[in-house]
């Protein structure tokens, strides 16, 4: 775990839980499968498991709750509020129905799931009253405050903070724990500044989007292949379905790094999402890196890559390969909105 001002101690790889619950972006997932990969995930010491209350509108935290029943007290507990919701008294009312999905009494890392402004509330609700004057952060975050002091969570998090969202917050003199990041072979942004400022202050970083659902994960030929919903960042066309970015896109520069990912990927005799998840956990600035899966095959092959340790040379030709994504990219860390709507600044 990087240094960080809070007492917050998360292991190296972590369990992203998305998909439990079901619903329609992951599709159906039975209770059944999501009782075997926590209680496995604990044996393997992927002790941290990381949700939000937005997950199959709320049935994640639910079906982790279930799975948790039991063994509470030997994990951690991960869970985001939706922007739309950090007005005091709505936040404290959805941090209740967090802690009753997931049947326990605190929640140990408690997340802003994104900044709070209009570009990032407007995709959390239809309510134009509240994407015109969306909650005040000062209020948002004085009431996480508030709610630590009370125990009900332990520590306060964000996901998606730039520099200068975060300096908002620390200026209120809150203990940020963690910022919660994209962090991958093909989505590097944040290396430019956010991650450089989350070490000097001690915020930890957990990556998410490890494997960029999927993507760094299948073996295709075309990005036609992919399911439309995964195809919708800015390394895709904003002529694909569902775009929002209003960018050209980089699918010629995207494909190139991922060809030259996959042959570094054969050469070292490794899955290709082995070798992802290993660069992913090799940055020092990156504490705790989240990987999801459906079931227990899907939970080894994680683990496998957990204990994965690659050289310096590998690591150093990974970087070179994908250094011409990263720089026509740029530095916006928001990979689903162009930088005239960026959410993260």
């Amino acid at each position: 775990m990087t240094p960080s001002t809070s007492s917050l101690q998360l292991p190296a790889l972590g369990l992203g839980t998305w998909s439990f619950g079901g619903g329609e972006y992951w599709g159906a997932q039975s209770q059944g499968d999501v009782d075997q990969v926590v209680s496995r995930a604990i044996e393997l010491g992927l002790t941290y498991f990381d949700t939000a209350e937005m997950y199959n509108a709320g049935a994640s935290e639910t079906s982790l709750g279930l799975a948790l029943r039991g063994r509470r007290d030997g994990v951690l507990i991960g869970s985001k509020i939706s922007p739309a919701n950090a007005e005091p008294a709505t936040l404290r009312a959805h941090c209740e129905a967090s802690l009753r999905r997931l049947q326990t009494d605190r929640i140990d890392l408690y997340m802003m799931h994104w900044p709070i402004h209009s570009d990032s509330v407007r995709h959390f609700t239809k309510d134009e009253s509240v994407i015109a004057h969306p909650p005040s952060t000062r209020d948002a975050f004085l009431t996480l405050a508030a709610l630590q002091r009370e125990g009900k969570i332990r520590h306060i998090g964000v996901s998606n903070f730039g520099v200068k969202q975060l300096e908002e917050v620390l200026a209120l003199g809150v203990t940020l724990a963690i910022n919660e990041l994209p962090y991958n072979l093909l989505m590097r942004a944040i290396e430019a500044e956010i991650l450089p400022f989350c070490r000097s202050r001690q915020i930890g970083v957990i990556g998410y989007m490890t494997l960029m659902q999927g993507v760094l994960a299948g073996d295709f030929t075309s990005f036609d292949e992919l399911p439309p919903i995964r195809t919708r960042t800015r390394h895709f066309s904003s002529k694909r379905v569902g775009s929002r970015h209003g960018e050209a896109g980089l699918e010629s520069e995207t494909l190139a790094a991922l060809q030259a990912v996959r042959a570094i990927a054969r050469e070292q005799n490794l899955p290709l999402p082995d070798l992802a998840l290993a660069w992913s956990l090799a940055n020092p600035g990156v504490g705790c890196v989240l990987a999801g899966c459906r079931n227990l095959e899907q939970l080894e092959e994680n683990t496998r890559a957990r204990d994965l340790k690659l050289s310096p040379v590998v690591l150093s030709r990974l970087n070179a390969v994908t250094e011409d994504l990263r720089q026509k990219l740029g530095s916006n860390p928001d990979f689903y909105q162009g930088k005239a709507h960026t959410r993260i600044w």
